[in-house]
């Protein structure tokens, strides 16, 4: 009898794909093997009317499915890279990271307007800190409000006109297959992403062993080593996925780059640089961009951060 594998994910549409993304690709390479999907509900799928503020707890949308991990009720674990905390878990470990989609945000808007030409009486709907201050830095009279739910129910809310835009990832419309809602790509030299956003990680139990050889094999190295740079710089700065904190890693001939940005949640102050190291030296590249924030005075945005709400 072939051993079966419990791979748990949250019940989204989206969360679904990824998880049959990540399936399918372990099949591939081992046919002898059973791969199941387990759905299990997250707090932030439970508390759907919580916004989305600083004082959220880290790790809102995997903290059951991890407990499960290390309880051994699943034996591998799908996220959303940008969901996962960005401090390492004693008994976890994010052993492969599928090749990265498209890291951009996307508006999507009722009439195909464009962000330019949205006032202070049109809706925006966002839940991401980092996307609302981003917006407000472009144009301080937007009028953003907080959407919770997938992202089928935050266009449906659109449609039915409870907002006229919404800021959403690209590489979970795109996963969807419901690019005919995107009315305009954000550039990233003008809207950055937030770290790991468009990547899907895998995550085991540190002592399984097996498990270690197994999803390995679906790891992309290049995409592991440009979200390590960019969450590492999250950590950096102290914040974590509930902070509005952005980077943008790429790689090129045998250089790797990083953009970073720290921004006030009204958008009115922000720090944004960027630095480069050869690839064979990546694991400096974070500490190198960090110093440079460090040196104009980050400290004042990130406290002003930490007490607001507080």
């Amino acid at each position: 009898m072939s051993k079966t594998f419990i791979i748990g994910t949250r019940g989204s549409k989206l969360a679904l794909f990824q998880s049959n993304l990540v399936k399918e690709n372990l099949e591939k390479i081992y046919p002898k093997y059973n791969f199941e999907l387990k759905k299990i509900k997250t707090k932030g799928d439970l508390m759907i009317d919580q916004i989305l503020d600083r004082k959220i707890d880290k790790g809102f949308f995997v903290n059951e499915i991890q407990k499960m991990l290390i309880n051994e009720e699943i034996h591998i674990a799908v996220h959303s890279l940008k969901d996962l905390p960005v401090e390492n878990n004693e008994h976890l470990i994010i052993n492969a990271i599928l090749e990265r989609a498209n890291p951009q945000d996307v508006l999507i808007s009722k009439n195909k307007k464009q962000l330019k030409d949205f006032n202070s009486n049109d809706i925006i709907g966002s839940s991401s800190l980092r996307r609302k201050a981003q917006l407000l830095k472009i144009n301080p009279n937007l009028n953003i409000v907080d959407i919770r739910g997938n992202v089928d129910t935050r266009i449906n809310k659109m449609i039915n006109g409870e907002f006229d835009g919404l800021i959403l990832a690209a590489a979970g419309i795109e996963r969807l297959g419901l690019q005919k809602y995107i009315t305009e790509y954000l550039e990233i030299s003008e809207f950055l992403n937030a770290p790991g956003q468009g990547a899907i990680a895998v995550e085991i139990k540190k002592s399984n062993y097996e498990l270690m050889d197994i999803t390995s094999s679906i790891n992309d190295e290049k995409t592991r080593i440009t979200t390590s740079v960019e969450r590492l710089f999250m950590k950096s700065m102290g914040g974590g996925c509930n902070y509005p904190i952005a980077a943008h890693s790429y790689i090129k001939n045998d250089k790797i780059f990083i953009d970073g940005l720290v921004i006030s949640l009204d958008g009115k102050k922000h720090i944004r640089s960027s630095a480069k190291e050869s690839l064979k030296d990546w694991h400096n590249l974070s500490n190198k961009l960090s110093k440079k924030f460090f040196n104009q005075g980050v400290e004042e945005i990130l406290n002003e951060i930490s007490n607001a709400n507080s």
